[in-house]
């Protein structure tokens, strides 16, 4: 009887991990920059489970609104749980679901209010630093104070060629800014064209250049901030 049951569970692990693998595949399936159709300041960004969706004016620039937070979804299902949002903070915490599917690079969400989304994936190629990562380290008078994972927290969202910073509270719901766009990353220099900034719109259209490297799974960057103050930051992978 022994004998008969290992093929058994070779072939149950065997199905197991072929389920795994195909929901990790449809999950990723979602990664990139989205724009939603025929709307150029509606932005979806998912990378590694996490999602940002963002609405802004190019001409004038303004930045109406972002909320985001961790995201799965099944090929047909999007479940979502937000952590931040800047209209509603009583928004926080909740989860919500919507029916969906890929068609190509096309992706089409039936909204709750009765009509379907439709985003296009605008991403171009892969730069080596898509991923959610977090603040851990910042220099001050030349030394590197620490950033313990707590619920107030920046991150940064980076697909492969679309970037978000976002800080929040994920305690008390609050927002405190974001700001993004399209980024480059080459030969060590990270730079960004800012599209979106929530604190003052007129940095709209700026581009910021980084010394950047990834030392230890950790993203080093240097260089000024919007402001013109320089800055060395660390930041940590996160995962959700």
């Amino acid at each position: 009887m022994k004998k008969s049951l290992i093929p058994i569970k070779l072939i149950l692990f065997s199905v197991l991990a072929v389920v795994i693998t195909s929901y990790q595949a449809v999950a990723q399936d979602l990664d990139g920059a989205w724009m939603e159709k025929d709307k150029d300041g509606s932005l979806l960004l998912v990378q590694d489970g996490y999602f940002s969706v963002i609405s802004f004016e190019n001409s004038p620039a303004k930045f109406n609104y972002t909320l985001g937070g961790v995201v799965d979804f099944d090929g047909s299902v999007i479940s979502v749980k937000i952590e931040f949002h800047s209209m509603d903070k009583t928004e926080v915490g909740n989860s919500h679901t919507f029916s969906g599917k890929l068609k190509g690079k096309e992706l089409v969400v039936d909204r709750p209010e009765g009509y379907q989304q439709t985003w296009i994936k605008v991403d171009e190629e892969e730069q080596g630093l898509a991923g959610v990562w977090r603040i851990t380290g910042r220099k001050s008078d030349g030394k590197i104070n620490q950033m313990p994972k707590r619920a107030r927290k920046t991150l940064k969202l980076l697909t492969d060629n679309h970037f978000q910073w976002i800080a929040m509270n994920t305690d008390t719901g609050e927002f405190f800014g974001t700001g993004g766009g399209k980024y480059t990353f080459e030969d060590g220099k990270y730079t960004e064209h800012i599209k979106f900034f929530s604190r003052d719109d007129s940095r709209v259209g700026m581009s910021l250049s980084f010394d950047g490297e990834v030392k230890d799974e950790d993203w080093h960057h240097s260089g000024k901030s919007s402001k013109g103050d320089p800055i060395y930051e660390i930041w940590s992978s996160e995962e959700y």
